[in-house]
């Protein structure tokens, strides 16, 4: 799930730069760069970044603005599409088959790992009616052993 964060950063990316009634080859192309900052920031790895900017740019090239939508909108559609096409068509429920469920978070240093594993929690327990135990773990590696 995208942060809100992010999703605000791409949000007004696109909004700042598709003012117009079309598509312009120089509105596509700040609005990709800037839509790679975000990601890039949000450290999404670098080659799914290009991968995305590849595939929304060639659709934005190639796409005329369908009736009643704007360019911006024309323009959060195709990002919607491909985010729909990178993340799956389809959700995967949780599965608590095996006794205990472990999940793994991984993140930089305050990248939201904690307030996510809560968030999860929340989640579960409303979806599921499910009163699980959540064991949380920091361990953060220092810079000296990466590099």
């Amino acid at each position: 799930m995208i942060g809100d964060f992010l999703a605000n950063r791409l949000k007004k990316s696109i909004e700042k730069n598709m003012k117009k009634s079309t598509l312009t080859s120089d509105a596509i192309s700040e609005t990709m760069r800037e839509i790679r900052l975000a990601l890039l920031e949000a450290d999404v790895n670098n080659e799914v970044v290009k991968d995305f900017i590849k595939s929304v740019e060639a659709k934005a090239r190639g796409e005329y603005i369908l009736d009643g939508l704007n360019s911006s909108q024309m323009m959060v559609k195709i990002v919607h599409e491909e985010l729909v096409n990178i993340f799956g068509k389809t959700a995967k429920e949780l599965s608590f088959a095996s006794k205990p469920t472990i999940v793994m978070m991984v993140g930089l240093q305050g990248s939201g790992k904690t307030t996510t594993t809560g968030k999860i929690a929340k989640f579960v327990e409303k979806k599921y009616q499910k009163n699980h135990c959540w064991w949380l773990v920091i361990f953060i590696v220092p810079l000296q052993l990466i590099s």
